[in-house]
């Protein structure tokens, strides 16, 4: 379904069988929407599955089957597979069309072989719990200090600045940012206050 990906539909082996297709396999597992209890095989989601599968993988060739939409794999093609995955889904919904599954298999295998980076370290740390009170202190000051308190006020309105502040998760040097910008309206109205 990728784009651009045609390469890998050409470069696909067809052969007229399953079992020529899995024959040199140490691992195949096979993908079913339900639980089929006849079979004592090991039941695998999908990551469990992709573990399974890079593990057996370093000793030789591994495989996924997949049925068609319409029955899914027949017994004799389940003969063939080791294990099941069972990707979990809606139970009223519980078939998913071929490119889905395939989709959600290739997804877990590729995350495994190239997990997220790691999110680097903040260059500019938090503002601290501290740093933020006094951010919201000299906040309270300026409205009160330009009438905005006044005219716009009520016991709940601090608050929500204060959580409007909190939202935004600010790092130490937008803290700065917005305290410099609360210094400059008060030397505009010509009330600074330098106790915070």
């Amino acid at each position: 379904m990728a784009a651009g990906a045609a390469d890998v539909l050409e470069g696909a082996r067809v052969v007229p069988s399953l079992l020529e297709a899995v024959a040199d396999c140490g691992l195949v597992l096979g993908t079913s929407a339900r639980i089929r209890t006849q079979y004592h095989w090991p039941v695998w989601g999908p990551e469990e599955a992709v573990g399974q599968l890079q593990e057996a993988s370093l000793s030789g060739p591994v495989a996924v089957v997949f049925g068609t939409e319409r029955t899914g794999l027949t017994n004799e093609e389940f003969e063939l597979c080791h294990g099941l995955i069972h990707i979990p889904v809606d139970p009223n919904y519980e078939s998913l069309n071929l490119a889905q599954a395939v989709q959600i298999m290739a997804y877990e295998a590729h995350r495994l072989v190239h997990p997220q980076p790691e999110v680097p370290a903040r260059a500019v740390p938090l503002s601290t719990v501290a740093e933020l009170h006094r951010l919201y202190a000299h906040v309270e000051a300026v409205m009160t200090e330009v009438g905005f308190t006044d005219r716009y006020g009520g016991p709940n309105l601090q608050r929500r600045v204060e959580r409007i502040l909190g939202r935004a998760v600010l790092d130490q040097h937008e803290t700065n940012i917005l305290r410099g910008f609360l210094a400059a309206v008060q030397a505009k109205v010509g009330k600074p206050d330098t106790s915070l």
